[in-house]
């Protein structure tokens, strides 16, 4: 019994190396988010950024497929003239470059020539680029960008949900909206040096948005 277990396990993993593909993946991320305060009267407009990075498409049973990736993403999002109660007219400009490892699991029907998909992903990542820039009459604040960017939270996590087609085994065409869980800012590290015009931020929601996205696989 346990030879015929080892050779089962065995075969299962020759299949699986067989129907393996290596890709390398990119494309377009528009992103924004939102301020869950009342010290604030509106929210991020959504920005264009992109992401690209590698991934590995292991093929299985019923239709499955599980396609992990690690990717560089660009997230961000913009805020012009809000009034902060606090402070008065403020405009806030957001980015971070992400080096994320995504677990994607897909669920397609092999239509020889395409198959289309549905895609669920759960994701973390962690900053390793990043800009704070916020600014009032349009003259850049220097002292609370340096809080801002300390204060910026560096892990990220969440999930992406979506679908694509696979076209002659080797090209992905993918859409899929991606949320990040939790907040943008460590609240506690805004501190009361800075309350006036950062207190309102400490409630700002993570990225969230769209990604399109093209995959080439081998």
């Amino acid at each position: 019994m346990k030879k015929i277990l080892t050779l089962l396990v065995a075969v299962l993993a020759t299949a699986s190396v067989a129907h393996a593909q290596f890709g390398i993946i990119g494309g377009f991320t528009s992103s924004k988010t939102s301020i869950d305060t009342k010290d604030i009267s509106a929210n991020f407009k959504g920005v264009s950024l992109f992401h690209a990075g590698i991934a590995y498409k292991v093929k299985l049973p019923l239709g499955f497929a599980f396609q992990p990736a690690l990717t560089y993403e660009m997230k961000g999002a913009n805020l012009d003239q809000v009034k902060d109660i606090n402070a008065g007219l403020s405009s806030l400009n957001t980015k971070a470059g992400y080096i994320q490892l995504g677990a994607g699991v897909q669920w397609g029907i092999d239509l020889l020539i395409a198959r289309p998909f549905l895609v669920a992903q759960p994701f973390f990542g962690y900053q390793v680029t990043g800009s704070e820039k916020l600014s009032e009459g349009g003259v850049s604040i220097e002292n609370m960008n340096s809080l801002l960017n300390e204060a910026k939270k560096k892990l990220e996590y969440g999930f992406e949900l979506g679908g694509g087609v696979e076209v002659v085994k080797h090209i992905q065409v993918s859409v899929v909206w991606f949320k990040n869980l939790g907040y943008l800012y460590d609240g506690d590290k805004i501190t009361n040096v800075g309350e006036a015009f950062l207190g309102a931020y400490k409630d700002t929601k993570n990225y969230s948005g769209i990604k399109v996205s093209l995959g080439i696989f081998f």
